[in-house]
């Protein structure tokens, strides 16, 4: 029994001890896991080797030619721009916090449009937080990058920008339902907030079906209907309205409410604010459809006067894939870039658009001068669209505004306006 514990003994230190004399012996201890870096289309990503941190470099530049072929009461400056500049910082952060942030440098000026935090839980329940587009407008919340036509329709003045706030959204049923609801600061239509100037706060809802998504026909599969609405109250002052100018596609005002020294001549807004959107889309092979209509009513004031005024906006846009790649919400994908000397030539898309905004005529001549600001305006336009690849494109552009009133007298100079931009993305 002594002997077999003495021989025991030995055995049970060596095995404790030979690890140590391996790594004496200078073998390495087992490296840590590589982080993955990556660099392609999607831009630039830095990922951990769990998968739980995220690191994404992207951006896009869209560099425009405008030339105005009629003068209108302030004619547009013929020009070329920096209509939009814009690197983006997004990430993943302990594998359920995602991050965005996207400044802009374009046309001259500086000034952050989204900022915002995305728990995800789950695909059918996150909660974002921060400054984003609120979900109302269907072409609003099509990126810039996607969109057929250079500038966004008329429908487009009538929804806000961005906002800060908070919103609860997710997908039900593998994307075939889609909703979001939150709480917003609130802003003028067309326009952007950064803080919050009159202590009320704007309720936005919205709700897209794609019902042929996960099955079905299809040729249905490219359908997306939806309705969105906003619910809020705005109180301005003199030094800030709460009411925004309506633009042209050329990006003149085509209507502004009235503006003074003194309180008694500047129109404000004052009370309920209302947005309603129906909205659509249908792609289909080559063929692509997108159309929505947006009702904004504004509760404004003029000294003692009280006016509730209703303006209403719509359009129609169908385009058409006829060399390579399909359209959809998402843009347009050529399968194959350009290499000419392969025979591949991208994707070259058409399209027309016609579009109008109808302003309430009680807002004349109380809030607005009938002389300066027309009753509506209608315009119709053409875009033809080459995709180089997924992240280059040559665009142009001609659009022909009509306007009812807003000149002494008669109506404002009909606007045409020829576009160009080469857009960069990665």
């Amino acid at each position: 029994m002594a002997s077999t514990t003495r021989l025991a003994i030995p055995l049970v230190l060596g095995g404790l001890l030979s690890p140590l004399s391996a790594h004496a012996e200078g073998d390495p201890p087992e490296a840590p896991p590589a982080v993955t870096v990556q660099a392609g289309s999607d831009g630039f990503t830095l990922t951990s080797a769990d998968k739980a941190f995220q690191l994404k470099l992207r951006g896009y530049l869209q560099t425009d030619g405008r030339f105005f072929a009629s003068h209108a009461d302030k004619p547009g400056a013929t020009t070329f721009l920096i209509r939009r500049a814009r690197p983006i910082v997004e990430g993943t952060l302990f594998g359920a916090f995602d991050f965005r942030l996207m400044p802009d440098f374009g046309a001259g000026t500086v000034q952050l449009f989204d900022a915002y935090l995305d728990f995800h839980p789950a695909k059918e329940v996150r909660l974002r937080a921060g400054k984003f587009k609120p979900p109302v407008g269907l072409e609003r919340l099509q990126s810039a990058t996607n969109t057929v036509f250079i500038e966004r329709a008329l429908p487009t003045d009538l929804v806000p920008n961005r906002d800060v706030g908070l919103q609860v959204h997710g997908e039900l049923h593998g994307g075939v339902l889609t909703y979001a609801v939150a709480a917003f600061n609130g802003t003028a239509d067309g326009a952007s907030a950064d803080t919050n100037l009159d202590d009320s706060f704007d309720i936005a809802a919205r709700v897209f079906a794609q019902p042929f998504r996960a099955g079905g026909p299809s040729v249905l599969k490219g359908l997306g209907v939806g309705i969105a609405a906003s619910q809020g109250q705005q109180f301005g002052a003199t030094a800030s309205t709460g009411v925004a100018p309506l633009r042209t596609v050329g990006q003149q005002t085509f209507f502004s409410y009235r503006a003074g020294a003194l309180a008694d001549d500047t129109a404000i807004a004052h009370g309920d604010h209302f947005r309603l959107s129906p909205q659509g889309y249908f792609y289909a092979g080559p063929v692509g459809l997108l159309a929505e209509y947006v009702t904004s009513t504004q509760a404004v004031s003029r000294g003692t006067e009280r006016a509730r005024l209703r303006n209403q906006a719509w359009q129609v846009t169908a385009s058409a894939v006829v060399l390579g790649g399909a359209p959809s919400f998402e843009g347009v994908r050529p399968p194959h870039p350009l290499r000419p000397s392969e025979g591949a030539w991208g994707a070259v898309e058409l399209a027309g658009r016609y579009h109008t905004l109808t302003v309430d005529s009680d807002a004349f001549p109380l809030y607005a001068d009938p002389n300066k600001s027309a009753r509506a305006a209608r315009s119709w336009g053409v875009a033809a669209n080459w995709y180089l690849n997924a992240n280059a494109r040559l665009a142009a552009d001609f659009d022909h505004t009509t306007f009812d009133g807003g000149a002494p007298d008669a109506d404002r100079t009909p606007e045409s306006v020829f576009l160009s931009r080469f857009q960069l993305s990665w």
